[in-house]
């Protein structure tokens, strides 16, 4: 899969700031990545970023544990606005995600996943059982954790569809005078760099 490249905003003048930004995908399951089930959540991720005009690098897909932790790190280290991981959120003896991210936070975010886990105990009691964190990492990458199964990212973009932009402009230190746009180039200096984590393509299941 091909970075998608966002559409350039509408007009080249006007006094206000123009911020471009960067996400990408880093899907946790050993069996995605080693083939034995397609991916069904990356690409759901993938496609509702890119429809709001981000900037979105190629999905990263690793097996559970360490490498999910390298993947992130890379990202955060790219100087990326936003980095989304799904599946490894469970309970199950290779669900490391939390305790991969949970290091690399400066700050966390607990509301944004008491707000998931809420939304997600309406359709089922499981959905209390997803350990994922939410935070900030190096002051400036906004990571988010979501459950592996498709249900659950659903859940989870629904709840950063109300409040992503806001998340980042106070990240950034914006006010609300300052014009955010999604999607275009990042600062060369934040974003000289590309997450180095393994690339994969091949299916999972809702893990």
């Amino acid at each position: 899969m091909t970075p998608a490249t966002a559409p350039e905003p509408a007009g080249g003048s006007g006094g206000s700031a123009v911020v471009r930004r960067t996400a990408q995908v880093i899907v946790a399951s050993t069996r995605a990545a080693t083939g034995v089930y397609a991916d069904r959540t990356g690409p759901v991720i993938d496609a509702w970023l890119q429809d709001r005009g981000w900037l979105v690098l190629e999905r990263a897909v690793v097996v559970d544990g360490e490498p999910v932790g390298d993947a992130l790190a890379a990202a955060i280290e790219a100087g990326l606005d936003l980095v989304i991981t799904t599946g490894g959120t469970g309970v199950s003896p290779t669900d490391r995600t939390p305790e991969q991210t949970l290091p690399l936070l400066d700050r966390e975010l607990p509301g944004i996943m008491e707000e998931l886990r809420r939304r997600g105990a309406a359709s089922t009691p499981l959905a209390v059982l997803s350990r994922g964190h939410a935070g900030i990492a190096r002051g400036r990458t906004v990571v988010i954790n979501l459950p592996g199964s498709t249900g659950g990212v659903r859940d989870g973009l629904g709840v950063l569809a109300d409040i992503l932009d806001h998340l980042l402009d106070q990240v950034a230190g914006l006010d609300h005078d300052t014009r955010i746009i999604a999607g275009g180039a990042p600062p060369a200096a934040a974003h000289a760099a590309r997450p180095a984590a393994p690339l994969t393509k091949g299916p999972h299941h809702d893990r």
